[in-house]
């Protein structure tokens, strides 16, 4: 039975949009699987891993007269469109419980699930909050904090991005307990306060699919998950069940000493002495000394090796010492655009504020180390 027939981005481009959340090795197989759904209007794309399901819909160009449902390997399928010509016709045929993918003298059968076996989240009602942005304000919000975000840590809950809706604002906050990122953005209205821990994988396949453009994105707020809703995209994610840590007491209030330095400048020559840091260590040491306009950076590793940097900045305070996670401070200078940053210190036991000169709603926190 033809079931499409089209050309190979029009498959391939929402099989893409769908395939980041799936493993090649699930304890349930058909979790590998994305589940085709067509009637006579669309046609519909859907993964999920049971933590998180991605659905995008295709509206017209794949019709056909006859719906069906299926899932077949995502992953096979992608791969077999990427290895066609991108403007090739392919046709989707189903013969028993194979699917027959077919173009020019290329010819590929793969074996078929039931689409009713495929476990799909069940889709909530009544939201406690709905809120509307502008995409590439959500994409800021995501990229500016996720690299904070902590990896496989005991304390599950900051292995998440909290999003929390609060009055006129939206917040996002990621931290692994020695550092931590915030950021937010204004809302057209007062909003009831809701808070979310999105976890890690969430917030990576959004920043994916998101665009940097005005077109809107919905988020919904349930009772323990989220939805996000976009470009003919519907992502659920459940949120990470736990209380996130109180962000405004790690904020420093009291860094008085501070100054501007280009970012390039600053992220190059922290390149250059991290050659000679402990690169075995998961926590590399770099020693910050802030004197009158001038900033010298030291790295030095086990075998008494040293490499140092000078710096000139305008500086006029009483002088600092401080050691730093220099990954931690190349993180964030990779992961911003702007010219320059502030670094703003109160002595040398306390945490350092790093911020975007004149950007009010951005902030870096990184605590100092022993070393």
């Amino acid at each position: 039975m033809l079931l499409i027939k089209t050309n190979r981005d029009t498959l391939l481009k929402p099989l893409q949009t769908v395939t980041g959340i799936v493993e090649r090795r699930q304890t349930l197989p058909i979790l590998s699987n994305v589940l085709i759904e067509q009637n006579h209007e669309n046609t519909s794309f859907l993964t999920s891993d049971l933590e998180m399901q991605i659905k995008t819909v295709v509206i017209g160009d794949l019709s056909s007269q006859q719906g069906f449902a299926l899932t077949v390997s995502a992953k096979k399928l992608q791969d077999i469109l990427r290895s066609l010509s991108s403007d090739t016709e392919v046709t989707l045929t189903r013969k028993s419980d194979h699917l027959q993918v077919n173009s020019g003298k290329s010819a590929f059968s793969l074996q078929i699930l039931p689409a009713e076996d495929f476990p799909q989240v069940t889709e909530e009602t009544e939201s406690g909050s709905t809120i509307t942005l502008k995409q590439k304000e959500l994409k800021d919000l995501l990229h500016f904090v996720q690299f904070a975000v902590a990896q496989q840590d005991i304390r599950y809950y900051l292995n998440g991005l909290l999003l929390l809706v609060d009055g006129k604002q939206l917040i996002s906050v990621g931290t692994d307990g020695h550092r931590l990122a915030y950021i937010s953005t204004d809302l057209d209205k007062i909003q009831n306060k809701q808070e979310v821990i999105l976890p890690r994988k969430a917030v990576y396949e959004l920043s994916k699919l998101l665009d940097d453009s005005e077109d809107p994105v919905k988020i919904e707020y349930f009772q323990n998950k989220v939805r996000f809703s976009f470009s003919n995209i519907i992502l659920i994610s459940k949120v990470i069940d736990g209380k996130f840590p109180d962000y405004n007491r790690v904020i420093p209030t009291r860094n008085n000493k501070l100054f501007d330095i280009n970012r390039l400048i600053f992220l190059h020559a922290l390149q250059r002495v991290s050659i000679l840091s402990n690169q075995s260590d998961k926590f590399r040491g770099v020693r910050l000394i802030v004197d009158e306009n001038n900033l010298r950076i030291i790295c030095k590793n086990n075998e008494q090796e040293e490499a140092e940097e000078q710096l000139e900045i305008n500086y006029h305070d009483d002088p600092v010492d401080i050691s730093l996670n220099i990954t931690y401070l190349m993180d964030l200078l990779n992961n911003v655009t702007s010219e320059s940053v502030q670094c703003a210190f109160e002595n040398a036991n306390n945490s350092v504020l790093m911020t975007i000169p004149g950007n009010e709603i951005f902030k870096y926190i990184v605590m100092p180390m022993r070393i």
